[in-house]
């Protein structure tokens, strides 16, 4: 058991997750510090029964911590986690600020736990939409060695906080209204309409987004030959990510040996009749843990490649159960 642990970040869209999480999943501290930006210190939060005042996130908050789950911008990440580690803490980190770093771990418990339990300072929790993805190549490359992706996400507005949430809503209502709507969260309009970018503009006219889930993907598989060609969409969902997945392997891999393999994997479950009208929804996904695979079949145009139709809840696998669940990894491995 944790004797103490912080939670920064607490009041954002995935920190509110991350406090559901803890009481709900009883996670084993005997304290839980709260810390977010000084526009939000002050609020009171109750939580396994306490009620508790979340204080402003300075360098010396990490006095007397164990452990540090975050779930802050970039830059808040980057000036202030060093002190935690400083501090003696474990940290968790959802921010896409030191994923990449070769020191920091990237981590999806259900693929790469090891990588947790070896890590020295800070564990990396990956892209919302690198996360379910990985989730879903994990079993095909252990069994016939993923060597091409292509994937088209469809990204619901949570991933771009409660002020996309808050845009998606108003605009709606504006469009529906015939009147205007001045956007905060996105540069064009997400009532009835999709925004092919996420993230600005890297390279090769790829965006920030989409390589987050070409390099990701690489390092927590650890496969730097995995080839991946993303397209990252905005739509009007207010939650859970969609993706139209298409793998290439070693060998070929047929759907009904893919839905065995995803079906004996943790943290997936299959939904997919076709005939029935059975499949993975944003609607159906909602507020869930589990990654979700349907419309599993062969791709007409290659030999060696497999199809299918992956949703999961952003805020939560993507970002607040994952870290949660890293979180539970640390404790049960405690020494």
């Amino acid at each position: 058991m944790f004797e103490t642990v912080a939670v920064v970040g607490a009041t954002g869209a995935v920190g509110r997750i991350i406090l559901e999480l803890l009481e709900a999943r009883d996670f084993p501290a005997k304290q839980f510090k709260l810390l977010s930006s000084k526009r939000s210190a002050g609020t009171k939060v109750t939580l396994k029964g306490q009620e508790i005042t979340v204080e402003e996130l300075t360098p010396e908050s990490f006095a007397g911590v164990d452990l540090v789950i975050a779930s802050t911008p970039d830059e808040t990440a980057r000036d202030f986690l060093p002190y935690a580690v400083e501090a003696g803490c474990k940290v968790i980190d959802e921010s896409g600020y030191w994923r990449m770093n070769s020191e920091v771990a990237l981590v999806v418990p259900e693929i790469n736990p090891q990588a947790a339990l070896d890590a020295k300072g800070i564990i990396a929790s990956p892209n919302c939409s690198t996360t379910q993805m990985v989730v879903a190549l994990k079993p095909l490359h252990d069994a016939a060695k993923v060597k091409r992706v292509f994937v088209a996400t469809y990204q619901a507005t949570s991933g771009a906080g409660l002020q996309g949430s808050a845009d998606l809503k108003a605009g709606s209502k504006a469009a529906l209204a015939g009147e205007t709507y001045e956007y905060q969260a996105f540069k064009h309009p997400i009532a009835f309409n999709a925004i092919p970018q996420i993230g600005g503009n890297k390279a090769d006219g790829y965006t920030s987004e989409e390589l987050k889930m070409v390099y990701e993907t690489r390092k927590i598989l650890g496969d730097e030959s995995i080839m991946v060609n993303p397209t990252c969409v905005r739509i009007p969902v207010s939650n859970c990510h969609s993706e139209a997945i298409t793998v290439e392997t070693e060998r070929p891999v047929s759907p009904e040996e893919a839905r065995e393999l995803f079906s004996n994997f943790p943290g997936i479950e299959v939904v997919d009749d076709l005939d029935a009208g059975l499949y993975p929804m944003p609607s159906t996904c909602d507020g869930r843990d589990e990654v979700f695979i349907g419309r599993i079949r062969r791709d007409i145009s290659h030999p060696n490649g497999l199809s299918f139709w992956c949703v999961s809840d952003n805020l939560r696998k993507g970002a607040a159960t994952n870290a949660v669940q890293i979180a539970e990894l640390l404790a049960k491995h405690q020494s």
